[in-house]
């Protein structure tokens, strides 16, 4: 079997903790769909570096490479990284999996063993549908991320069943504009991918997922990320060119990172 041209793009920041156990999911059932795996630091203060070095040095048929970000750009800037590097080395596609284990590359394998991913240029993991399973997370914040995307749904017009969870992938094509550099570099990076898939006529599927709880912190900042969401997608429902605007508190002309 033709290895597919994927790359899978482990965001990690102060996981130490965790990024070892994200790392032990890369087995050759997953490596056979999987041709290149980057770990992109973003400037973390714990031993989430020396973590991904150990495993590596345990690990050397697994083709890793730390890159480490010239500055803390957020989530979504280490996704700007991660893009960019996927369309300048040539990758078919770009698998995102967050290094918190909060999620399981295994849930994709069906995605992956079918070839569904042929069929789309996007494909979501979602934790609020048929089939998915959460563990240790609220019923308060379960309630208040299935009342968004139903709020997503209703402006799109396209069933929603996740706004960001921490496994997708998407076809290097869909990002070869690279629309994406304008979009927040926090947490609401991938409410923005979003609305840019409808905007671009892309084609999107979700997938349920299992998603757990443990010993990760949360970065949510509940209530000031739900208005600020809504901000933006009444923007978009008044006027759909609005996705095209600069959404970053920080302008950053280019978003690098060097390997490590």
């Amino acid at each position: 079997m033709e290895k597919p041209r994927i790359l899978l793009f482990i965001p990690g920041y102060n996981c130490e903790k965790q990024i070892g156990r994200v790392l032990l999911q890369l087995d050759q059932e997953v490596m056979d769909y999987i041709a290149q795996v980057i770990v992109v630091n973003n400037r973390s203060t714990d031993n989430t570096e020396e973590a991904v070095r150990m495993f590596q040095g345990e690990h050397p048929e697994i083709p890793i490479k730390l890159l480490r970000n010239c500055e803390n750009y957020g989530l979504g800037g280490s996704h700007k990284v991660a893009f960019s590097y996927a369309l300048e080395h040539g990758f078919e596609f770009v698998c995102v999996l967050h290094g918190d284990d909060q999620g399981d590359i295994h849930d994709f394998m069906p995605v992956f063993r079918q070839r569904l991913y042929r069929n789309y240029d996007c494909v979501l993991g979602a934790r609020f549908m048929r089939g998915s399973r959460l563990e240790g997370y609220s019923l308060f914040r379960t309630f208040g991320n299935i009342v968004y995307d139903f709020l997503f749904a209703a402006v799109i017009k396209r069933r929603v069943f996740d706004l960001g969870s921490g496994l997708n992938l998407y076809r290097t094509s869909m990002l070869e504009t690279r629309f994406y550099e304008k979009f927040p570099d926090n947490l609401m990076f991938n409410y923005c991918m979003i609305l840019a898939a409808d905007f671009y006529n892309c084609r999107m599927r979700f997938f349920p997922i299992s998603w757990r709880e443990e010993d990760q912190v949360s970065n949510v900042k509940m209530v000031n990320q739900a208005l600020t969401v809504l901000k933006i997608l009444f923007r978009y429902r008044r006027e759909k060119g609005t996705i095209l605007a600069d959404f970053r508190e920080k302008r950053i002309d280019v978003y690098e990172a060097q390997e490590v």
